[in-house]
């Protein structure tokens, strides 16, 4: 779930009825307290080697993900909610702030947020978040703005051939490379 500080927040989270659930656990009507893994167990999957030869010989192992998958999972959704595919859509580029509260890594201070935070790259068509980047505030806001265009757009392009695509962002997008890749 991202939770950072494991010793702190495992306390209350290892009783959560929905994580135990999530694994599989009966939640009787007794509302006794469902206890999940201790804190020694986890700390050790939180910092486990890197480099285990073999998942399948170790104790003990990293969850790892696949972030193309989920970034895909996201667009497929948007598709998905359509009965048939629209006439013409719009994909909304949009930069905020994500503030910090300590000394994480890469985080700057942006004086235009004034304070020390992330920029995340958003990118929405109507109610559907498409894409969502975590990048640090001090980059250029349309810092992979193409790249994520042109991934989003080559998945949306896929089932919808002929949908109209118009592409709005705010004049930190107004670049070169990005207008001359939509006008292509």
């Amino acid at each position: 779930m991202g939770y950072e500080d494991i010793i702190n927040d495992h306390e209350i989270l290892r009783h959560a009825p929905i994580f135990a659930l999530a694994v599989g656990k009966v939640i009787n009507s007794e509302q006794e307290l469902m206890t999940l893994a201790g804190k020694s167990t986890l700390n050790r999957l939180e910092h486990c080697p890197e480099d285990v030869s073999s998942i399948e010989n170790s104790r003990y192992h990293r969850i790892d993900y696949d972030a193309k998958a989920i970034e895909t999972l996201l667009v497929e959704l948007f598709l998905e909610s359509y009965h048939q595919p629209p006439r013409e859509i719009i994909i909304d580029l949009d930069v905020t702030d994500d503030l910090v509260h300590g000394h994480q890594e890469e985080r700057f201070f942006n004086p235009y947020y004034k304070g020390y935070c992330y920029g995340p790259l958003y990118i929405f068509c109507g109610k559907h978040l498409l894409a969502a980047k975590l990048r640090a505030s001090n980059l250029d806001p349309a810092a992979w703005g193409l790249e994520e265009l042109q991934r989003v757009i080559k998945i949306i392009r896929s089932p919808w051939k002929k949908v109209k695509i118009l592409i709005r962002g705010d004049s930190a997008y107004s670049r070169e490379e990005i207008m001359a890749w939509c006008e292509d």
